[in-house]
């Protein structure tokens, strides 16, 4: 009987260091992939000043399109966590995206060598920027459902872990967009 006793106080702790030790791994897991945001967020930050740059002198009549683009990437350059810095993220993609479409309007533009490098490398950012979100949100899937399911759920109290935050959306993004094909003469 004491040697049953003492097997399930031994199993009940290895299972508790286990589980607390996979938590421990899950969270810097977290960290890291949040640090992997950080890394494309200032390579794309360092992107859009020469962008602006190169274009302000063709776009003259667009300066506050350029401007916008600056108060964003300065806004997001001040955010701090998860939820301030989607936000603030998410109003410098608006502003950029409004910029690249406006660019659009200017042939000198769309034939200029540079303006088309900095176009590339600042799309190229945005995909590995959205790669690197997802990888972020699916640990902090795995992280925040390991925290919630029970056996861990009980060790996740005891010390104390913490739901992570998700990179998320802003609200006007959810939308859904119109598209109109009606052909109009």
């Amino acid at each position: 009987m004491a040697t049953v006793l003492l097997v399930l106080i031994v199993g009940g702790i290895v299972a508790a260091v286990v589980t607390y030790n996979g938590l421990v791994s899950l969270r810097n897991r977290v960290q890291s992939a949040w640090k992997q945001i950080d890394v494309q967020l200032k390579r794309r930050h360092d992107l859009i000043p020469n962008l602006v740059e190169t274009v302000k002198g063709a776009m003259q009549y667009e300066r506050d399109t350029l401007d916008r683009v600056m108060e964003a990437r300065a806004r997001a350059l001040g955010a701090a966590g998860v939820r301030e810095s989607a936000a603030a993220e998410n109003a410098l993609s608006q502003s950029l995206g409004r910029l690249l479409a406006v660019m659009e309007n200017y042939p000198a533009l769309k034939a200029n060598e540079n303006v088309l490098r900095l176009q590339e490398e600042v799309t190229t950012s945005e995909n590995q920027l959205a790669f690197a979100r997802q990888f972020y949100n699916d640990t902090v899937l795995e992280f925040n459902t390991r925290q919630e399911v029970f056996p861990s759920s009980v060790v996740a109290t005891f010390f104390g872990f913490k739901p992570a935050e998700y990179f998320a959306a802003a609200d006007d993004e959810r939308a859904t967009p119109h598209v109109d094909l009606s052909l109009r003469a």
